[in-house]
């Protein structure tokens, strides 16, 4: 090696990774992340592509020593996020659930609908900070530990903060219905 040769680090050199594998395991995994946080089916398909086409952009730098390839895809997906939010000056508005299924009846369909909106407006009054974790724990799929790795919290932390956030949602859930 000469002295103007760039050596690749020690942590970069693994083994091969079978991209194909990792999209079919983990893109359901990246998609209810985003519509976690969307509560759009569109716009979480089309940020769920921007999380794999940059994934597979820089795949060079994927490290298996460092991260397990869903805590890296989910890094990626919160940082298209992140510019999804500040491109599009983003306001969530509650959607409109426009696949009920024609074979219930109207009742039950509308009872539904309307539990679906006060859930999402429930989390819609969390800090961004639960509704992260949320995402990431109900929506990926993810352990405390593997959160705790993503957010640089403890994993008590996320633990404590996920129940807290839950049994606020549960309280309120039940208030409703006590009406």
């Amino acid at each position: 090696m000469n002295r103007f040769e760039i050596r690749q680090p020690t942590w970069r050199r693994s083994q091969p990774v079978d991209w194909d594998t990792i999209y079919t395991s983990e893109l359901s995994r990246i998609y209810n992340y985003f519509l976690y946080k969307v509560f759009d089916r569109e716009i979480a398909q089309d940020l769920t592509a921007t999380t794999f086409e940059r994934a597979w952009k820089t795949r060079s730098n994927y490290s298996a020593v460092i991260a397990s390839p869903s805590t890296w895809l989910v890094g990626i997906a919160r940082n298209v996020y992140r510019e999804h939010v500040r491109k599009n000056k983003v306001t969530v508005s509650l959607p409109q659930d426009e696949q009920l299924a024609s074979n219930l009846d109207v009742e039950r369909g509308f009872q539904e609908q309307q539990d679906k909106e006060f859930l999402q407006s429930l989390l819609l009054k969390l800090s961004r900070r639960e509704q992260d974790l949320l995402a990431l724990k109900y929506g990926a799929g993810l352990t405390n530990r593997e959160i705790a790795r993503i957010t640089k919290f403890s994993e008590s932390n996320v633990g404590t903060i996920l129940h807290r956030a839950v049994t606020d949602l549960r309280k309120k859930w039940e208030e409703r219905y006590e009406r």
